[in-house]
């Protein structure tokens, strides 16, 4: 009997520590500095935003968060080393929308979006602006429309490169409204900016956070925003979706995702620290005066949104028959 009683108390000694450590695993997580690895150049929006969260993170869980840019390749160089490392939590990677276009653009990758990486949490997004330089005839979405329709391939658009969401929001409008503009890929976002600007080209999708500014300015005319509502930034000037082209749709979107094999835990502790600090009400006022619009979902609600948008384009490019060389 004494013997039973004292392996029955050392059980449930044993069981009470072991249900004690539990949450302390995830505590004791951070221990070290974390990197968030930018597969896109320093000074972008994604950079930004990362470097952002890395410093509201490191107040929230008392390490440091130290932004990696590592571009090259349409994001698949520094999106390959995150892949290649240790499941542990101590490698992020900030992601956007170029990612689940490249999963059909570019297949013989390294790796594999959803097979090879575990979501943690969406981050925010922004609307796109479709501008024209003030010297064109056109002045409305309309209007544009019924001008690339009388006149095929003779007005053109520039993006700052295949695959990148400035070249898709094109693409997407290009398919939905049955006209053909003339694609016009520069190496970066600068120099399309420039030229459209300038009037060397037609027209441009660009990111309402950088472009906004050059819309004020008169510097170029807004006909319309890609979101399903207007846009903050720019409330006087309607969606494509009202515009002429319904249904339309094309963000950037940012968010964060782990090697595949991280610890639950750890993705939990992630999600959970992100999603109160894009949820703070402050930040979604400075978010919103930005253009940019604050994203909170579960792990499992992340994954599935990817999952969509891969679906989404992987159409528009098999429509398009767009290929990469």
């Amino acid at each position: 009997m004494r013997r039973d009683f004292i392996r029955f108390l050392a059980l449930g000694i044993g069981l009470a520590s072991a249900v004690a450590t539990a949450p302390l695993l995830a505590q004791t997580y951070p221990t070290r500095s974390v990197r968030i690895v930018v597969p896109f150049a320093a000074g972008g929006p994604a950079d930004v935003y990362a470097r952002f969260m890395a410093q509201r993170l490191q107040d929230a869980l008392g390490q440091s968060f130290v932004v990696d840019n590592r571009p090259g390749a349409g994001s698949v160089i520094g999106t390959d080393t995150v892949a290649k490392s240790a499941p542990d939590g101590y490698t992020l990677r900030l992601m956007s929308n170029a990612h689940t276009v490249n999963e059909s653009l570019i297949p013989n990758k390294p790796f594999q979006l959803m097979r090879d990486f575990v979501a943690i949490a969406p981050l925010n997004y922004s609307d796109l602006v479709l501008v024209a330089h003030p010297a064109l005839p056109a002045s409305t979405l309309q209007a544009l429309i019924q001008d690339a329709k009388a006149r095929p391939g003779k007005l053109n658009y520039a993006s700052s490169g295949p695959g990148t969401p400035y070249h898709m929001a094109g693409e997407l409008f290009k398919s939905m409204a049955g006209v053909y503009l003339v694609h016009i890929p520069y190496r970066g976002s600068s120099g399309a900016r420039t030229d459209v600007i300038g009037g060397q080209v037609d027209v441009m999708f660009d990111a309402v956070t950088t472009m906004s500014e050059q819309v004020k300015a008169g510097k170029v005319k807004a006909l319309a925003t890609t979101g399903r509502q207007r846009s903050e930034v720019l409330p006087d000037v309607p969606t494509l979706n009202e515009a002429g082209v319904p249904g339309y749709e094309a963000t950037i979107w940012l968010g964060l995702m782990a090697p595949r094999g991280t610890p639950r835990a750890v993705v939990d502790q992630l999600n959970g620290a992100v999603s109160r600090i894009v949820g703070q009400p402050e930040i979604r006022q400075l978010w919103g005066r930005q253009g940019a619009v604050p994203l909170v979902m579960t792990p499992e609600a992340f994954d599935k949104y990817a999952r969509d948008d891969i679906a989404k384009w992987a159409g528009v490019i098999k429509s398009a028959n767009i290929r990469v060389d």
